[in-house]
Formats: structure tokens, C-alpha cells, sequence
């Protein structure tokens, strides 16, 4: 399960690094909506939430979907600019009707879901179908969509507005040291680049971003089953202060490809494969191999001690064995003649918060 972004006609200068206030400051906005997703910054949120005016809580609230489980791509430019105002500008240039198709995208996943039929503005099945999925996310956001579809000029100022009420209340105090930290993380992924080559920057951006050998694709790994291109335009890397765990990525058609990846200083990333955490899921789940485990977290023991432990041959454990092996759930150790098996306690321990990884990579 992979995003593989193709760089067939990239030229390799399109493939940068660069410092976007808007991404950072829909971090922050993540964050807050979600601060259970990042304990390292639990304390930041509430002192932001307990000095908010109350209006500008609420306006918080009404558009969270903007940013909570699935990022607009609107809010993560692929082109950065020097300042907030600036990218607001930009996002202002966006037209209406990709304005609301991007911002009607309210759940992750790897299709990103576009209205039924045509545009939501002008055909009435692809307006049902929209409110419809904002109904499902609750009262609040199926409101704001109406107003949005409604009448998409209005609210798109009520939202530029919101993002600069975020700025004077607490964006704009902390964004001086932020930017330094994000230009220091560029800079050194650009000397990287130049010195050993992109694949020795992308495995510092985050271990699940690869380039092929070949070179003529990007792979993300996360789970999701996506492809786009990045053409000529080229793909951008957007550090983040407020990012981890997140991978955030824009692939929808149409928009070129933007990767916002955790600031390197921050909290290390997981680099358990996805691929692995799932073989250790789908070894547990076996009732027979977690008989096993339960007897082997209690200490080694040899295959024929197990199998008599559980009335099973001593071939019908081998096959089990292996397959805990093979998912790096064992340690072995030979003494004489006998083998003795071992639960790998440490890497069993660590599955929960691997699967967490994963699934909010």
C-alpha cells in the first residue's frame, strides 16, 4: 500500500525543498482540532484554545474540516511564498469551483471523493452527493457546506478571514522562530542533495518516503492505494514543526504533488513498514500462534515443549514458528541440541504504537 508519485519529464531542480507559513499554520490548525494525535504538543493547544476569543473558537470549530481529518489542498502550496498573506493571495486566485471540490474533501483515505456528476455548484445530483457526505460529518459542517455552496464567495472571505484572526491571536508570535527552524531543515536537505544525491535527502525527510531505483518514482509508504504524476511542475517538500506523525500529502488530480513531512529535531519518526506491521497483525490473529505466544512470553521454550504444552505436532508448531519469525516477533537460541524460541517482548510491545504510526502516517 503505497502513494507513487511519477517524475517521468521531472526535471530534478523541480523536486524542492521550501517554507510554506500557510502549511505550517494548517499544522497548527490539525493540532488543535486534534490533540490527541500529538501529545508532544497537548500543552501548546490548550494554552491556544484558553486564550482564544470566543468567536474565533467557534469559527475554529465550524471549519475544522478543513484541516482535521483530511488537509485541503488548497492549504498546502505547492508553490510557497515569503509570507501568509502572500499564499492567501494565491488561494484567493483558485476558482470557485475547485475552491469547493477541495474543500467539500473532508475524510482520508485514498480516493479523494469528488461529488457525484459534475461541479457541486452547478449540477444537482453533484450538490445532493456532496451534502449529503457533510450531513454525515455532523450538523455543523453539513451548514457550513450549504453556505459554502450557497453562496462560495462569501465564505471563502470568512475563512481567509478566520486564518488572519489565527495569525494575529497566536500564528504571527510564534512564526519568527518556526521559519528559522524550517529554513535550517531545507537548507540542509538542498546541501544533502547536492552532496550525496536526493535518495540520501528523502531518507532524511521520513523512512517511508523512497525514491525508486530507477529514479522515476517517489513512494510514499502509507496506507493508501494512489498515483499521480508530478510532470513538469515538479513535486515540493514542506518541513513541519507541528507535522509528526503526519505525512501529509496532496495528489489529487489536478494539483501538483506537495509532501509535508516533520521537521527534522522533532520526534522521530516510526520506521516500522507498513508492510511488516501488518504481517505481525495478521500473525497474531492466528488463535493457534497466539496460544503459542502466550506460552512464550512467559519464557524460551523448544518446539516439542510447545507442541506438548498445546496437544500439537511438533511439525504444526514449526509452521507457526515461522510464521512469527518471519514477522520479527522471535528470538532464538541454541543450547546443545534444543532451540529455544522466545517472544521478542520489545517488538511485540512496540506493535500498538507502530499500528498508530501507520495508520496516522
Amino acid at each position: 500500500m503505497t502513494l507513487r508519485i511519477d517524475l517521468t519529464g521531472t526535471p530534478p531542480e523541480r523536486i524542492r525543498f521550501a517554507v510554506s507559513p500557510l502549511a505550517e499554520l494548517a499544522a497548527m490548525l490539525h493540532v488543535l482540532a486534534a490533540p490527541d494525535h500529538h501529545p508532544q504538543h497537548a500543552g501548546w493547544a490548550a494554552a491556544v484554545w484558553a486564550d482564544l476569543r470566543p468567536e474565533l473558537a467557534d469559527r475554529l470549530h465550524e471549519a475544522e474540516f478543513l484541516w482535521r481529518s483530511s488537509r485541503a489542498d488548497f492549504l498546502v502550496p505547492a508553490r510557497p511564498r515569503g509570507t501568509l498573506a502572500a499564499e492567501l493571495d494565491d488561494v484567493d486566485r483558485i476558482d470557485d469551483d475547485r475552491y469547493v471540490r477541495t474543500a467539500l474533501v473532508s475524510t482520508c483515505g485514498s480516493r479523494r471523493p469528488a461529488p457525484a456528476g459534475g461541479s457541486p455548484l452547478h449540477d444537482p445530483a453533484a450538490r445532493t452527493d456532496a451534502l449529503d457526505r457533510a450531513q454525515a460529518r455532523g450538523p455543523r459542517q453539513e451548514a457550513f457546506a450549504a453556505r459554502l455552496l450557497t453562496d462560495p464567495g462569501s465564505v471563502r472571505a470568512r475563512i481567509r478571514d478566520t486564518l488572519e484572526q489565527c495569525a494575529d491571536a497566536f500564528f504571527d508570535a510564534e512564526w519568527p522562530a518556526l521559519a528559522a527552524r524550517l529554513g535550517q531543515d531545507v537548507r540542509a536537505k538542498a546541501d544533502l542533495t547536492v552532496r550525496h544525491g536526493l535518495p540520501a535527502a528523502l531518507a532524511e525527510v521520513s523512512a517511508a518516503v523512497s525514491l525508486t531505483p530507477d529514479g522515476g518514482s517517489l513512494v510514499l509508504d502509507k496506507l493508501q492505494d494512489s498515483a499521480t504524476a508530478a510532470g513538469p511542475a515538479g513535486v515540493t517538500f514542506l518541513p513541519s514543526v507541528f507535522g509528526h506523525p503526519h505525512l501529509v500529502a496532496v495528489h489529487a488530480a489536478g494539483w501538483q504533488p506537495v509532501v509535508q513531512y516533520p521537521a527534522a529535531g522533532g520526534v522521530p519518526a516510526a520506521d516500522v513498514p507498513l508492510e511488516l506491521v501488518q504481517q505481525r497483525l495478521e500473525a497474531l490473529a492466528h488463535p493457534v500462534r497466539l496460544r503459542l505466544v502466550r506460552t512464550l512470553a512467559r519464557g524460551p521454550h523448544t518446539t516439542g515443549e510447545l507442541a506438548h504444552a498445546w496437544d500439537l505436532t511438533p511439525p504444526e508448531v514449526s509452521r507457526h514458528l515461522a510464521a512469527l519469525r518471519r514477522a520479527g516477533l522471535l528470538t532464538a537460541r541454541r543450547r546443545g541440541r534444543y532451540v529455544h524460541h522466545a517472544l521478542d517482548l520489545p517488538a511485540t510491545a512496540a506493535l500498538g504504537a507502530d499500528l498508530l504510526a501507520a495508520v496516522l502516517r
